[in-house]
C-alpha cells in the first residue's frame, strides 16, 4: 500500500507553477523513500464538469481507510462535499497554492462562491499546507487557525549564471500562462510608452488555459506596434526555457497575485535582476536587492520601474549582484520536499 496518495487536478507534467510544485515535490519524496500513488484528475478545476466531479469522488471512494491523502487545492477547494463524506476515513491534507477566490477576473458571485467552498472542504482537512507564508496568512480567513497550516515554499534547481544578451538593448523575459491574473496586459502597456528605449521582450507561457484571452494579448501588441519587440513562444521545455534564461538580461513579471512566484526564485537562481509587481506573495518572494517592485495593475508605476532599469546602468549592476548574492541562499527542492515531510509525518504520527 502506498504511503501517500497525491490528488493532481490535471497531468502532473502540466507546466504551470502549481503542477510543476506537485511534480517536483512527487519526485523529491519518491528520492527520500516514499511509496506515492498519483492520482490525475481530468482537467478544468475549480470549474469541472460533473464527469470530472464524479471521476474524482470514484478515486477517493477507492481509497483504503486511514489513508495520507494530499490534494491539491485547486481541485480540492471545489469539492467540499467529496472532503465532507471522506474527512473522518481518510487523512486528508489539502495543499494550496493560492486561494481559488483570488485569481482575477471573477465575478463577485463566482468569488464568494469559491470562498464558500474553499472554506468548506478545508474544514474537513487533518492539515492545510500553504505554498507561501502570504497564502497561509490569506487562509486565516477561511476559518482556519495558525496552528492547521503549514508553510512549504517550493524550492529552486542551481542554475549557470545567465550570460545576457549582449545587446543592443535590453532582453526582457517573463513566464506565465496568458491568463488575467498573470498581468500580461498591464506590462504591454508598461513598455508601449517606451518606444526610445532599445527592449525586446520574451513571453513564454501556455496560450490554451484562457485562449480568448491569449488571442485578446496578441491584438493587442498589434494595436500597440509592439508586434517587432514582443515574441510568444508558447509553452517550452525546460531545456528550451533555460537556453532563454541564458540568453536575457531582465525578468519581469507583472501579476495581480501570486501564491509564492516561483519564476522569480528561477531568475534570480540565474543571477539575473527583477520588475516585478507586488501582488500576493511576490514582495515577500523577491530577495532584498535582486529586483525592484511595482504596485499591481498600475502601468505608470510598471512603466517608471522598466524606464529606471533600463536608463540606469548603476541600478542595473546593483540589481544582478543583489541576485548573484542572493542565489546562494535559495531553498533547494530537496530541501523544500523534506520540509513537506516533516509536515506529513505530523498528520500520520
Amino acid at each position: 500500500m502506498a504511503d501517500l496518495h497525491i490528488i493532481v487536478p490535471g497531468a502532473l507534467e502540466t507546466r504551470t507553477g502549481g503542477f510543476i510544485y506537485d511534480r517536483r515535490m512527487v519526485g523529491e519524496l519518491r528520492a527520500q523513500g516514499w511509496d506515492i500513488a498519483v492520482h490525475e484528475l481530468p482537467p478544468g478545476w475549480p470549474f469541472a464538469d460533473g464527469a470530472a466531479i464524479r471521476g474524482a469522488e470514484d478515486v477517493v471512494a477507492g481509497m483504503p481507510d486511514g489513508a495520507l491523502v494530499v490534494v491539491d487545492g485547486l481541485a480540492l477547494g471545489a469539492l467540499p462535499e467529496l472532503a465532507r463524506q471522506h474527512g473522518e476515513r481518510l487523512s486528508l491534507v489539502a495543499l494550496v497554492h493560492h486561494p481559488l477566490a483570488a485569481e482575477t477576473g471573477l465575478s463577485a458571485a463566482t468569488r464568494d462562491r469559491l470562498q464558500r467552498s474553499e472554506r468548506a472542504a478545508l474544514a474537513q482537512c487533518k492539515r492545510v499546507i500553504a505554498a507561501s507564508a502570504f497564502t497561509a496568512h490569506s487562509l486565516l480567513d477561511y476559518g482556519l487557525d495558525s496552528e492547521d497550516i503549514g508553510v512549504v515554499p517550493p524550492g529552486v534547481d542551481p542554475a549557470p549564471l545567465a550570460e545576457g544578451s549582449e545587446g543592443p538593448g535590453m532582453r526582457l523575459l517573463t513566464v506565465g500562462a496568458l491568463i488575467p491574473r498573470k498581468g500580461h496586459d498591464v506590462l504591454f502597456n508598461a513598455l508601449a510608452g517606451l518606444p526610445d528605449r532599445r527592449w525586446t521582450l520574451d513571453v513564454v507561457g501556455s496560450e490554451t488555459q484562457d485562449p480568448r484571452h491569449a488571442t485578446g494579448l496578441r491584438r493587442l501588441c498589434t494595436r500597440m506596434q509592439l508586434d517587432d519587440r514582443v515574441r510568444f513562444h508558447g509553452e517550452m521545455d525546460a531545456g528550451v526555457l533555460e537556453s532563454l534564461y541564458q540568453h536575457v538580461d531582465l525578468f519581469v513579471l507583472p501579476s495581480h497575485h501570486e501564491g509564492y512566484g516561483m519564476v522569480i526564485t528561477e531568475a534570480v537562481a540565474h543571477g539575473l535582476p527583477v520588475v516585478a509587481t507586488a501582488g500576493g506573495a511576490v514582495e515577500h518572494t523577491l530577495p532584498s536587492g535582486a529586483g525592484i517592485l511595482a504596485e499591481p495593475g498600475d502601468v505608470a508605476d510598471l512603466h517608471n520601474a522598466l524606464a529606471r532599469v533600463m536608463d540606469e546602468p548603476h541600478l542595473y549592476q546593483q540589481l544582478a549582484d543583489g541576485a548573484k548574492k542572493a542565489r546562494g541562499r535559495l531553498v533547494t527542492w530537496p530541501e523544500a520536499a523534506a520540509k513537506l515531510a516533516d509536515e506529513l509525518s505530523r498528520v500520520t504520527s
